[in-house]
């Protein structure tokens, strides 16, 4: 039995045992406990109000007294304005963990085929600069992107875009033609993409000095 199962049956068990209402399952109401509160799940007290005869307060604490007597798992309560803020153990959320943790489609939705599929770019690097560990993360971001979107049934088509075309690339091309000396970077033992890299700053710079000298 899950914890919302176990909360739901144990708060009609407390609604007959205090207040004699044999079945109030349609009436509980069962939530995430909002951030700004203490608490892991809330349950809405007025729908009992009519069976306790008593106000919000008096009778979520009676429900409250009755639940952390019955269930381990709920280690205290608060009330906010007739809602019941149950606490659950770290027990809980620690055997949750390791009873999914070797689960490797968890919480997974199977695939519409009827859904278009969405397209995800990373990391596209430019080819005109060495690769740095600024480029591990943004592959890791789109791969986890890639399968969070993935999880929720859609198809994904991922995308790295090379961006080996245009001015920056003659730029390059045109650096090692007049200042590479036919160098190659297994001449050089330099990597490639830093090899690349120092080429197309070498023309920025001598660009900037033919154009100062030009002014």
């Amino acid at each position: 039995m899950n914890i919302e199962n176990l909360l739901k049956s144990t708060v009609n068990e407390a609604v007959s045992f205090l207040y004699h209402k044999t079945d109030s399952l349609s009436l509980i109401q069962i939530q995430k406990t909002r951030k700004e509160f203490q608490g892991d799940f809330t349950i809405v007290v007025f729908p009992f109000l009519k069976f306790s005869k008593k106000s919000p307060q008096e009778t979520g604490e009676e429900i409250g007294r009755y639940l952390n007597d019955k269930i381990e798992l709920v280690i205290g309560f608060n009330l906010i304005k007739g809602f019941l803020n149950l606490e659950l153990s770290h027990l809980f959320w620690t055997d949750f963990i390791l009873s999914v943790a070797g689960k490797s489609n968890f919480a997974f939705k199977k695939n519409n085929p009827g859904e278009s599929a969405t397209m995800v770019e990373f990391s596209s690097p430019n080819t005109n600069k060495p690769l740095h560990l600024g480029h591990i993360r943004n592959n890791l971001l789109g791969q986890s992107i890639s399968r969070i979107i993935e999880a929720n049934g859609k198809e994904v088509v991922k995308v790295n875009l090379v961006n080996d075309r245009g001015i920056h690339i003659c730029k390059t091309m045109l650096a090692w033609l007049l200042w590479g000396k036919d160098k190659t970077p297994e001449d050089t033992g330099i990597k490639g993409d830093k090899f690349v890299g120092n080429l197309y700053v070498k023309f920025e710079t001598e660009y900037r000095k033919e154009i100062e000298h030009l002014q």
